[in-house]
């Protein structure tokens, strides 16, 4: 049974630069779709990037062109570099399956790891 667990987060500035990792303990080889997600204070959980097995991604309009998602299933690792960062990034990031093949058990999301981009 794959667990999930992110890491890398913290406090940065305006403009900085941040890499997230989500590591796997299990093979995520057979989950086409894994996507990084946040949660600002007060708003829902939204998408902010998905990458499938055979590296197509996809990005939410307001990280575009600043964001870069990537997989390694050797590793079952994704990551996430997060480049000229805004006070609005500002929220706790998850990594999970996409809805559509999320398995029951990673419907119970992890931790998720923080990021503050404040000057």
């Amino acid at each position: 049974q794959v667990q999930l667990v992110e890491s890398g987060g913290g406090l940065v500035q305006p403009g900085g630069s941040l890499r997230l990792s989500c590591a796997a303990s299990g093979s995520i080889f057979s989950i086409n779709a894994m996507g990084w997600y946040r949660q600002a204070p007060g708003k829902q959980r939204e998408l902010v990037a998905a990458i499938t097995s055979g590296g197509s991604t996809n990005y939410a309009d307001s990280v575009k062109g600043r964001f870069t998602i990537s997989r390694d299933n050797a590793k079952n690792t994704v990551y996430l570099q997060m480049n000229s960062l805004k006070p609005e990034d500002t929220a706790v990031y998850y990594c999970n399956a996409d809805p559509s093949e999320r398995p029951q058990y990673l419907e119970v999301w992890g931790q998720g790891t923080l990021v503050t981009v404040s000057s």
